[in-house]
């Protein structure tokens, strides 16, 4: 992996981006219309961080056609993944399929053991309740890739029957110690005290201490779930969704991308490289 890291007037730089409906369109999860910005990251060293509710298998797939290198945050923070070759010192990890892995998550079976014990009383289905074929209808993934959003090891997205029951169910899952958080189509299940916003925190570090310099970062994301991400990064970008509203959220040099998914995306990354 290129380390240059060489961002705006010469600062390193470390990007952080969501995915679904930031980086990849809404509708059919595109990143065509961000080839350029794409381009001009890897032009300059920059390290582009995943940082997204996928699974580490979906995560790996879309690396591998983008091109993209380094570490990456799956499953809204469960688990920081870095490549072997990645030349990285990180220190406390476990080794998952070729990556150094920070587990900052609960294990997946301790996140089943809860939606199954509350679908009692909860009218909730998580992604291990469902088909592929279901999973597809809810995503429109193609099947392929829908069973790779299957392969979890952290969390647990989830549909609900009727939204007004999400207090109630939060609070019965915080003394289970699992939280709920919102994406742009799903909840989520999650172990307490593991989100995007501690996991970029802590991948900063790792790249302040490997470097022996300060970091500026970025980070993009669109939905509620992106919040913490969005709240620990020195330049924080909101994507509208793809109906052209914003999530409000007010934050200290917020950047508004004028078009939803990876025409936005692409927009302010290159002025911001420029």
């Amino acid at each position: 992996m290129k380390s240059r890291g060489r961002g705006t007037k010469g600062r390193r730089m470390v990007i952080f981006t969501d995915l679904d409906g930031s980086l990849l369109d809404h509708a059919d999860y595109s990143y065509r219309r961000a080839l350029p910005a794409l381009k001009k990251i890897r032009a300059n060293g920059i390290p582009l961080v995943m940082c997204t509710s996928k699974t580490r298998k979906e995560v790996e797939v879309l690396r591998g056609e983008m091109g993209v290198e380094g570490p990456f945050i799956a499953e809204n923070g469960g688990g920081i993944f870095f490549p072997m070759t990645s030349g990285l010192r990180v220190e406390e990890c476990i080794a998952i399929h070729n990556h150094k892995c920070i587990p900052l998550g609960v294990p997946y079976g301790m996140v089943r053991a809860f939606l199954k014990s509350a679908s009692r009383y909860y009218p909730i289905k998580g992604f291990g309740d469902m088909t592929v074929e279901e999973v597809v209808r809810h995503t429109g993934l193609p099947r392929e890739k829908a069973l790779l959003a299957k392969y979890r090891e952290f969390t647990e997205p989830f549909v609900i029957e009727r939204e007004e029951s999400i207090p109630a169910l939060k609070e019965a899952a915080h003394e289970a110690g699992i939280s709920i958080t919102r994406g742009g189509r799903f909840f989520h299940f999650t172990g307490l005290g593991s989100d995007k916003g501690r996991a970029v925190r802590m991948t900063r570090r790792i790249f302040e201490k490997n470097w022996k310099a300060s970091v500026t970062t970025v980070g993009v994301g669109d939905s509620r779930n992106d919040l913490p991400m969005l709240q620990q990064v020195d330049i924080p970008v909101l994507i509208p969704k793809h109906d052209g509203s914003f999530e409000d959220f007010s934050l200290p040099n917020l950047i508004r991308a004028p078009f939803p998914g990876s025409r936005g995306w692409n927009e302010v990354m290159y002025s911001l490289l420029n």
